[in-house]
């Protein structure tokens, strides 16, 4: 694992988004493990510019996104599958439908479906590139402090302080879900390879706790230094050194 100041959000981004292109352009069956939030804004509004540059065909990548909120339908404006369309495949719609997948946070069962989305990942696997942010207390994907290290997709209660870093996306605090159906840490580590990105002041204290090199349960993204090929890219103000 190696940390990376790239020195702003928009030199970061860009070049996620270079390298996500590349991985497509290179194998036209790519699978992409995608990330939301406001970190990856740009890593999108670049991939989908590079793609209408270069009219590359997409049709055949299969992209997984690492989690959604239960309780929203796919059309609620602030769900992740709103999102992903809204920001990456209705900006470039040659990517098949059939193909992007999201777990369904308004599945009747959702204990099983965070097992069919598990089986998904199993199946049409492995990812590629699995793209993630990082939440001011360490959480990836929605892998809270204290989850299971060797966790696969699972229904996670979020904790108060991500209900609140998320409260700005909804209109009152009291509207945000209280669970999500996330990837799991053993999920994530199933990725041939992952770039996490970090940006802001805010997210120094879990740059510098994941700096470490040692695997805590209380910070889950600790979890990557089990893993071979982790990159991980921040800003200015982000950076632990």
């Amino acid at each position: 694992m190696k940390i990376t100041n790239l020195g702003s959000q928009s030199y970061a981004s860009f070049y996620v988004a270079c390298e996500l292109y590349k991985q497509m352009n290179g194998d036209k069956h790519s699978k992409l493990g995608l990330a939301t939030g406001g970190t990856m804004v740009d890593v999108y509004r670049f991939l989908v510019e590079l793609l209408h540059k270069n009219q590359l065909d997409v049709s055949d990548v299969i992209t997984f996104n690492l989690d959604e909120y239960v309780g929203l339908t796919s059309n609620h404006p602030q769900s992740y599958h709103y999102y992903m369309n809204d920001i990456l495949f209705n900006q470039y719609p040659y990517f098949t439908t059939t193909q992007t997948y999201i777990p369904r946070g308004d599945a009747d069962d959702l204990d099983q479906e965070a097992k069919r989305y598990e089986q998904l990942i199993d199946e049409l696997g492995p990812v590629d590139i699995q793209i993630l942010g990082i939440g001011e207390n360490g959480h990836i994907g929605f892998n809270e402090p204290g989850t299971d290290l060797n966790s696969p997709t699972h229904i996670v209660d979020l904790t108060e302080s991500t209900i609140q870093a998320n409260s700005r996306y909804f209109e009152h605090e009291a509207e945000v879900p209280k669970q999500a159906v996330s990837m799991g840490l053993a999920s994530i580590l199933k990725a041939k390879r992952i770039i996490l990105l970090a940006f802001g002041e805010k997210k120094r204290a879990a740059i510098t706790k994941l700096a470490q090199k040692e695997v805590n349960k209380d910070v889950p993204a600790t979890i990557l230094h089990a893993h071979p090929n982790v990159e991980i890219y921040v800003d200015d103000a982000a950076a632990p050194f």
